[in-house]
C-alpha cells in the first residue's frame, strides 16, 4: 500500500461519521470532490482535514477537503443487505470449500432445486469448480464441507472484514482515521 503526500486522483475526501470513524472501511467511503463541496455549502458535514489544492469561483476560494465527518451520525446496526459483494466480503473473498479466491460465484448449500432459498443462511461463496462439482446435491452428498456455515453478518462484522483489505494507496491525512497496520514507504 502507497502512501500518498498528493491528493489521490480525483482528489476524494475521506467521510467519516459523526463519530469520526469510516463510514465504510471496504469500499473506503470517499466522496468525490464535487459532492463534498456541496455537501459542505449544504451543511451537512465538517471540514476535518484538507488538501493544498485550491477551488476558485469568481467570488470565492476553498482548499479541497481531504476528509469530512458527518455532522449528524448514520447509524450502523442496521443489517446488511444481501449483496454478491457483501457476501463476497462475509467470506472473505474465497471460497468456503476449498479456500481459493479466484472465480468466484455463489452456491446455494441446500440447492434451489430442492427448496433451498437466496438467503444468507443458506448462500456461500464459492469458486466456480466447487460449484460446478457440487451441482445440485447437497455439500454433504458431494463430499465438500463448507469452511463456515453461512448466516446472517452484522455491519460491524461487515467493517472489520473490510478492514483485512487495505486499498492500494492512502492520502497521509487520512491515516489518523483509518485502523490498518500500514507501512510508510519513504
Amino acid at each position: 500500500m502507497q502512501v500518498l503526500s498528493r491528493p489521490p486522483s480525483g482528489a476524494p475526501a475521506l467521510v467519516l461519521n459523526a463519530d469520526y470513524r469510516p463510514l465504510s472501511y471496504y469500499p473506503l467511503s470517499l466522496w468525490p470532490w464535487q459532492e463534498t463541496i456541496k455537501a459542505v455549502f449544504l451543511g451537512r458535514v465538517e471540514v476535518v482535514s484538507t488538501y493544498d489544492a485550491v477551488i476558485h469561483s469568481p467570488t470565492f476560494e476553498m482548499r479541497l477537503p481531504s476528509v469530512v465527518s458527518l455532522k449528524n451520525y448514520v447509524a450502523q446496526d442496521r443489517p446488511p443487505a444481501f449483496t454478491r459483494f457483501n457476501l463476497f466480503l462475509r467470506d472473505s473473498f474465497s471460497c468456503q470449500y476449498c479456500g481459493r479466491g479466484e472465480d468466484l460465484t455463489f452456491d446455494h448449500v441446500i440447492p434451489r432445486s430442492r427448496g433451498g432459498r437466496t438467503t444468507w443462511e443458506n448462500i456461500v461463496t464459492a469458486c466456480a469448480p466447487c460449484n460446478l462439482s457440487k451441482g445440485g446435491r447437497t455439500p454433504r452428498e458431494a463430499g465438500l464441507k463448507p469452511h463456515r456455515m453461512p448466516r446472517r453478518p452484522t455491519m460491524y462484522e461487515l467493517q472489520d472484514h473490510g478492514r483485512r483489505f487495505p486499498p492500494n494507496h492512502l492520502h497521509e491525512s487520512w491515516l489518523d482515521y483509518l485502523y490498518w497496520d500500514i507501512e510508510l514507504e519513504a
